[in-house]
């Protein structure tokens, strides 16, 4: 760039440059049109200038653009890897804390207990009384003897689904219930609330709701499949609610297992051995009963453990209880008692198993690859679903498969499109086969569902190749390129032991005959119209360079031409006989990259009828000319035809396929060049 030039960029790229007072002056210093239009001169090519210097900026570092895209998603991935174990860290430290506020809880109680003495039965009683007289539709829950008062207190109630407030309710917490009673408008002397709810203290878990503001001092209680949601006055209120709740729902377990665990005293029985009408009663209910053992602690919270770890979507310490109960009464006789913990626990079994189904639905986030569905799988598996998770896993995949392959934008070059989609594609079925045989590696009956699964998503893949290759009519040489790309990404299944390769050539068998008989005909009619215009003399190509390119060329396709050529630059055969052998032969090197055998008859008889129209055209003229230099040139050319073309087409389709080609031996005997009267008239017979 001249001096000039250098100013005025240093000029325009100032970061003070006003542009009005640089056209006002411009206009002011220049003498006329000439001056104006060579300084837009100076400025356009300016621009060029630096439009050019920005393009090959973004092409030298478009391959930089590439590589941080790539960065990018590896670090979305990462991230969301990150943010799943953040979240199970966090519930983690929640229920260490849990248990921690539960052991100081248990301190300040004794402490409690020791220094003040315990309220008699009878006060509690008529403190609680005394309440529930303020409520309406509640004279009925004293009827329980022994139920006494432990806490009580003002709390609003929220709509679990969007968090605004519902009613302003009064909660009594009795020894062995929790009664919820709303607030009348209009009171009626003494009484002030309404009943709402009586709720079992067994019946129901406690979980802490984070604080999240302007949403504070909250606590929900699960009543599966419902649940309420709380707020308290104030943090200390909470704090003393949940503990509260959590100790008496304790004092009455612990109350129910010491009930269990005595032995009622039953009459004296006279000696079996002086009674000849006394009946052996060993294996009576009532002493099998006894010997299962459920009041253990752990047993008694198992329901509301599950609740929680339900919950908290704590889904391996859920199974794991199941797991323990199960091998707790494996050895256990079935009993009244045994049968009912069972229903309460497959209640449990049955949301467990819900809300695994739904992380494994399509409608969940697919992010994450098949790594992701590991954990539902594997709690499936426990639980012993592992056909249902066979089943979910596969959907998962699928529609992951197929929104992979819906998001895939379709590029102008059709090759390139086809390396994208064999590559997200196999890509993704062997991370699946991976992952599939590695969560069902114990449960060999689910790979036959795996192997079904892969020949509908090979299904799915073959509509989109067919889809760009053969429905927007490519090439034959295209076509050859994107299915040859196609079975070697095939070929890397067979490394994890499932090979694709018959389903995939079974799928792809229609369109690739649509494909070859719709080029041959293509090859035909171009060979028909030469062949009307032929005048059967010898190609002159002008030039030793034209020559050369002709001799490689015919070389690559195994056809000895040396003896057809001589020193200058003509060549002893017709235009029409060299155009017909090089896109014969173009065609069989293609259409043996897509041979497979069941496209063995459509190939030869392709070929058979695309040389059977260059046949018959040199019998016709062979026939039909008189002057005998021309017929002696048409002899040459039908000579090479049959001595040097067909023997070349028939061991390379030999070679390749691996079979005889008995179509086309047969066609070069029947059409081989002889001499059928003493005046040298000559034809094909």
């Amino acid at each position: 760039m001249s001096e000039a030039g250098n100013r005025l960029r240093k000029q325009l790229e100032s970061p003070v440059f006003d542009p009005q007072s640089y056209v006002k002056q411009l206009s002011q210093q220049s003498d006329g049109d000439r001056d104006l239009q060579e300084h837009r001169q100076k400025i356009q090519t300016l621009a060029d200038e630096t439009a050019q210097n920005l393009k090959k900026n973004v092409y030298k570092n478009y391959r930089q653009f590439i590589e941080t895209a790539k960065e990018i998603s590896y670090l979305e991935s990462e991230m969301y890897q990150l943010s799943h174990i953040l979240t199970e860290q966090k519930s983690i430290m929640e229920s260490i804390t849990q248990s921690l506020l539960s052991a100081d809880k248990d301190e300040t109680s004794k402490e409690m207990q020791a220094a003040f003495p315990k309220e008699t039965e009878e006060l509690k009683q008529r403190t609680l009384t005394s309440l529930l007289e303020k409520v309406e539709g509640a004279k009925n829950i004293m009827d329980t003897p022994g139920r006494h008062l432990v806490y009580n207190g003002d709390l609003v109630e929220y709509d679990v689904d969007n968090m605004s407030p519902i009613q302003k309710v009064h909660a009594f917490l009795m020894n062995d219930c929790l009664l919820i009673a709303t607030w009348l408008p209009n009171r009626r002397g003494a009484v002030k609330y309404n009943y709402n709810a009586l709720y079992d203290l067994e019946s129901f878990a406690v979980v802490n709701v984070k604080d999240n503001p302007p949403m504070k001092d909250m606590f929900k209680i699960l009543m599966f499949p419902d649940s309420r949601i709380f707020q308290a006055e104030n943090s200390k209120v909470k704090k003393e609610w949940l503990e509260i709740l959590d100790e008496t729902k304790k004092n009455k377990a612990s109350k129910d297992k010491k009930k269990e665990e005595e032995v009622p005293t039953s009459p004296a029985r006279a000696d079996p051995s002086t009674n000849p009408f006394d009946v052996d009663d060993d294996d009576e209910p009532a002493d099998s009963e006894d010997s299962v053992d459920l009041g253990l602690e752990w047993i008694q919270e198992l329901p509301e453990d599950l609740d929680v770890c339900i919950a908290q979507r704590d889904f391996e310490g859920a199974v794991d209880l199941l797991d323990k109960l199960s091998e707790y009464l494996r050895e256990q006789p079935v009993t009244p008692r045994v049968k009912e913990l069972r229903a309460k626990v497959e209640e449990r079994v049955r949301q467990l198993t819900e809300v695994l189904v739904f992380e494994l639905s399509p409608d969940r986030s697919l992010r994450g690859g098949p790594k992701a569905t590991r954990r539902a799988v594997s709690q499936l598996i426990r639980l012993g679903q592992s056909t249902k998770a066979c089943e979910l896993f596969l959907k998962n995949r699928a529609v992951a498969v197929q929104t992979a392959i819906r998001q895939l934008r379709i590029e102008g070059a059709t090759l390139l499109y086809i390396h994208k989609l064999c590559n997200i594609f196999f890509t993704s079925l062997l991370e699946t086969a991976k992952e599939f045989e590695m969560d069902f590696a114990g449960n060999t009956g689910c790979y036959s569902a795996f192997v079904v699964w892969s020949k509908s998503a090979m299904t799915m893949f073959v509509d989109a190749f067919s889809k760009q290759v053969f429905d927007s009519k490519e090439s034959l040489s295209t076509a050859a390129e994107c299915v040859k790309v196609a079975k070697e990404h095939c070929q890397q299944l067979t490394e994890i032991g499932l090979d694709l390769t018959f389903t995939l050539q079974s799928l792809l068998v229609k369109d690739i005959r649509a494909a070859l008989q719709s080029y041959k005909d293509i090859i035909i009619e171009a060979t028909k119209h030469r062949n009307s215009e032929e005048m059967w003399r010898r190609m002159n190509l002008m030039t030793p360079e034209a020559l050369a390119k002709l001799k490689d060329e015919m070389r690559s396709c195994g056809v000895s031409f040396q003896q057809y050529t001589g020193d200058d630059c003509w060549v002893n055969l017709s235009y029409t006989v060299v155009a017909f052998t090089k896109q014969m032969m173009s065609f069989l090197e293609e259409g043996l990259k897509l041979y497979f055998p069941e496209l063995h008859m459509v190939l030869l008889e392709s070929l058979r009828e695309i040389i059977l129209v260059a046949v018959q055209h040199v019998d016709y003229s062979l026939r039909c000319e008189q002057d005998a230099e021309k017929k002696s040139f048409i002899m040459q050319n039908a000579s090479f035809l049959h001595d040097t073309v067909l023997p070349v087409v028939e061991r390379r389709f030999e070679e390749s396929a691996g079979k005889p080609a008995k179509q086309l031996q047969d066609l070069r005997k029947s059409t081989r060049p002889v001499r059928i009267n003493p005046d040298s008239t000559t034809s094909l017979v």
